[in-house]
């Protein structure tokens, strides 16, 4: 009995080391998700363009996977998408040296600025040195975040809009950034205050808590971040990843949301991210790069 109760502790044991080894591991793959975003009113040139989504890149955080940045970007400029939307937390909060981890951010981010590819972005909570929701944000790193990333000819949406055009029309996709959640700075209305309300459109943020204040049939297809899609997603259970299973409503961790969460006609996708959080570990959870295909919504 002792001999069979030791062979299963050294079974349970070897389990765990072999997911921890695995889990050091799979931060530094790469998955690339293709997803249909559809939109209303999308001129018929924009029919099959893309969009790509990339986020929470979290570096500076204990044995980050930074240094998967160089080939996430390679990979997304051999797509050549018509814009890239990147979804905040450039920088892990309270780390010793914040400008030099935002130097990494930017070396790495450069060769995409300098593709020709236009790249947006919007702010997240570790953007404002936020690690909870009732911390005080630090409005001064933000700032410089935003001049930092804008110093490379990336555009911060912070609450705006702006017309993205082709070649092959006048007629704009209008992308919508909004701030973050937990500063309390996503300001919807200012966000879509100079878009019509008939325009395409395609909208990003950083947290997906800020889709349920989006006006009805104005976010057709959307973006966040901010979850790391849960960090460790549970196969074979009812639910994909501990956020889940622990929340206490939906969680929102993961994927297009299909539930009844945001107001009528919007749809709102949610990013895995490429960092990590608190551990650097991910399971059954790969650093994603979302890219959208556009369609017009039928």
């Amino acid at each position: 009995m002792r001999q069979k109760s030791k062979i299963i502790m050294l079974s349970i044991a070897a389990i765990i080391v072999a997911l921890i080894v695995w889990g050091m591991i799979e931060p530094y793959l790469i998955e690339v998700e293709e997803e249909t975003a559809s939109i209303e009113n999308l001129p018929p040139e924009w029919e099959g363009k893309e969009l790509i989504a990339i986020g929470d890149f979290q570096v500076g955080m204990w044995l980050d996977n930074d240094s998967n940045l160089e080939d996430i970007v390679d990979e997304v400029i051999s797509r050549s998408p018509e814009a890239v939307l990147l979804l905040g937390d450039y920088v892990y909060r309270s780390v010793d040296d914040r400008q030099e981890e935002m130097e990494k951010v930017l070396s790495y981010l450069k060769p995409l600025t300098e593709s020709g590819i236009p790249v947006y972005a919007v702010l997240g909570n570790h953007d404002y040195n936020m690690m909870k929701k009732k911390s005080d944000p630090n409005m001064k790193i933000a700032e410089k975040t935003k001049e930092d990333l804008e110093g490379i000819d990336v555009k911060v949406l912070h609450n705006a809009s702006t017309p993205l055009r082709i070649k092959e029309t006048d007629q704009p996709l209008y992308l919508v950034g909004i701030g973050a959640h937990w500063p309390e700075e996503d300001n919807v209305n200012e966000a879509f205050n100079k878009v019509g309300k008939e325009a395409a459109k395609f909208v990003f943020m950083h947290n997906p808590n800020t889709f349920s204040d989006i006006p009805a049939r104005q976010a057709p297809s959307s973006v966040a971040g901010h979850t790391h899609g849960g960090q460790f997603r549970v196969p074979f259970t009812p639910h994909w990843s501990w956020k889940d299973l622990f929340a206490k409503g939906e969680a929102h961790a993961d994927g297009w949301v299909t539930d009844d969460f945001g107001a009528d006609g919007n749809q709102l996708y949610v990013n895995r991210g490429i960092g990590v959080s608190l551990v650097p570990l991910r399971l059954n959870n790969f650093p994603e790069i979302t890219e959208f295909h556009l369609k017009q919504a039928r």
